[in-house]
C-alpha cells in the first residue's frame, strides 16, 4: 500500500509538471519580427576630383654637370704656382688661371724666334734690293741693244726672283715659329674656360707636368642637368617635346626639381631641355634631359600637397645647393587638356575601368582614358562629374547597376 501510495504520489507531481509546462509554453509572447539585414555588399568611396591646366609628370634621375672636362697643361714643364680656389670642391671663374708652369724655357724660346725673324727681315731687305738691280741693270742692257731684237727672256735667277722668293718664305717660316713661341709662352698660364666646380685636383707647386696629362677635373656651376627616364605615355604628355633646340635656354616647358636635404625637402626651378633621340635599349623609356639654371643659388623649401602639386614658401638665402650626382625627383609640366579627373589610384581597375556610384548606391562601370599615374592619384579622362564617388574597396567584381552600401549606410 506505501509503494502503491508512492507511485501515485510521483505520477501526479509529474502529470503537473507537463500541465505547467504546456501552460507556460500556451502562454509566452511572440517573438518580435526582424527584417533581414540587406545582402548588399558594403564598400568604401571617394569622390572624383574635376581639374583643369597643367597634368604634371612625375619621374626621378640623377644630376649630372652640364659640362665637364679634365684640366691638363697644353706643355711640358714644372708648376711654378697653384691657385688657392684650385682645389677639390673650390669654386673658379671663368678665365682665372688655375696653376703656371716655369716660363724660362719658353721665354728663351720666344728670345730665339724673335732674333731670326728680325735676321729674316733684312736678308728679305736686302734680297728685295738685288733684285731690284738686277732687273734695272737688265731693263738698261736692252736700252743699249737699241731696236734689235733681244736675245731671250731674262733668266729667273738673272733677276733673283728664286732668291727673293726664298727670302720671303724664310721670313714667314721664322714669323710662324715666333708665334708658336709665343703660343707656347701663353699656355704655362692653364686658365678655366668656364666658371665652375673643382671636382679633383692632382697637382702642386714642383711637379713635373706633360702636354695632354690630366690633372684635375672642372664643372660648369651655371646649369646642372637631369636626365629622367619617361614612358612613351608620359612622353607624349609633354608639349612639343621633339621640336625643342638643345641649349637655346627655351624654357617654355618649366619644371621643378625636388631633393631632401636633412629632414626637410627643397625645390629649383628648371625646364625641359631636350629630349634624346633613341630609345633606352633595357628599359624602353625615353630619356628626357631637364637643365636648371643656377644650381648654387640655393633651393627654397617646399612640402608636396595632394597629386605631388608643389607648395613652397621662400625662407630667403642660405638654402642648400643642388649638388652633382645627388638624387632628385622631378615634376614637369605636362599637356593641359580641357577638362580631366584625379581619382586615388585604387579606383582604377583592369582594363582601365572605374566602378563609379549614380543615385549613391547604384553600380556604374565608367571606361576612362589614363593621362598620368602618380604615387596615389591617377589622372584619368572619361564620363565621370566632378564629385562623383568611386568604388575603392569592397567589391571584387561588378556588374552594371549592382545596389552597393557606402559608409553613409554604415556596414551593419
Amino acid at each position: 500500500m506505501s509503494r502503491r501510495r508512492s507511485f501515485l504520489i510521483a505520477s501526479g507531481i509529474l502529470g503537473g509538471a507537463v500541465v505547467l509546462a504546456a501552460v507556460m509554453i500556451a502562454l509566452r509572447p511572440d517573438p518580435p519580427l526582424r527584417e533581414p539585414g540587406s545582402q548588399a555588399p558594403f564598400v568604401t568611396t571617394a569622390p572624383a576630383t574635376g581639374r583643369e591646366g597643367a597634368i604634371p609628370v612625375y619621374s626621378a634621375g640623377t644630376v649630372r654637370p652640364r659640362a665637364e672636362i679634365d684640366v691638363a697643361a697644353q706643355i711640358n714643364g714644372k708648376v711654378e704656382s697653384v691657385a688657392p680656389a684650385f682645389l677639390s670642391g673650390g669654386r673658379v671663374s671663368a678665365g682665372e688661371v688655375l696653376f703656371r708652369i716655369d716660363q724660362a724655357d719658353y721665354l728663351n724660346r720666344v728670345q730665339q724666334a724673335r732674333a731670326n725673324v728680325a735676321a729674316q727681315l733684312v736678308a728679305l731687305l736686302q734680297a728685295e734690293e738685288e733684285a731690284r738691280i738686277a732687273r734695272a741693270e737688265y731693263e738698261g742692257f736692252l736700252r743699249r741693244r737699241g731696236g734689235s731684237a733681244p736675245p731671250g727672256e731674262a733668266s729667273p735667277l738673272t733677276l733673283r726672283e728664286p732668291q727673293l722668293a726664298a727670302a720671303r718664305a724664310a721670313l714667314a717660316r721664322d714669323s710662324a715659329a715666333l708665334a708658336d713661341a709665343e703660343l707656347a709662352l701663353s699656355r704655362t698660364e692653364v686658365r678655366a674656360p668656364f666658371s665652375g666646380i673643382v671636382r679633383t685636383e692632382m697637382v702642386d707647386v714642383g711637379q713635373f707636368v706633360a702636354a695632354g696629362q690630366g690633372v684635375g677635373r672642372l664643372y660648369a656651376d651655371d646649369a646642372v642637368e637631369v636626365v629622367v627616364p619617361l614612358s612613351d605615355a608620359d612622353a607624349a604628355l609633354i608639349p612639343d617635346l621633339w621640336t625643342l633646340d638643345a641649349g637655346d635656354g627655351d624654357a617654355s616647358v618649366e619644371a621643378t626639381v625636388i631633393a631632401e636635404y636633412g629632414e626637410r625637402a627643397y625645390a629649383w626651378s628648371g625646364y625641359v631641355d631636350r629630349a634624346e633621340a633613341a630609345l633606352d635599349e633595357q628599359t624602353r623609356t625615353i630619356d628626357v634631359v631637364v637643365r636648371v639654371p643656377a644650381p648654387f643659388a640655393g633651393g627654397r623649401a617646399t612640402t608636396l600637397g595632394e597629386g605631388g602639386a608643389e607648395a613652397s614658401s621662400d625662407d630667403g638665402p642660405g638654402g642648400p645647393p643642388l649638388l652633382v650626382g645627388q638624387f632628385v625627383e622631378v615634376q614637369i609640366e605636362g599637356a593641359a587638356p580641357e577638362r580631366y579627373f584625379t581619382v586615388p589610384r585604387a579606383a582604377l581597375r583592369t582594363g582601365n575601368e572605374v566602378w563609379a556610384l549614380r543615385q549613391d548606391t547604384l553600380v556604374t562601370i565608367v571606361p576612362v582614358g589614363v593621362l598620368q599615374r602618380a604615387d596615389e592619384l591617377v589622372y584619368v579622362t572619361g564620363p565621370l562629374a566632378a564629385g562623383q564617388a568611386v568604388v575603392l574597396s569592397g567589391l571584387q567584381f561588378a556588374t552594371e547597376g549592382m545596389i552597393v552600401r557606402t559608409g553613409a549606410d554604415g556596414p551593419g
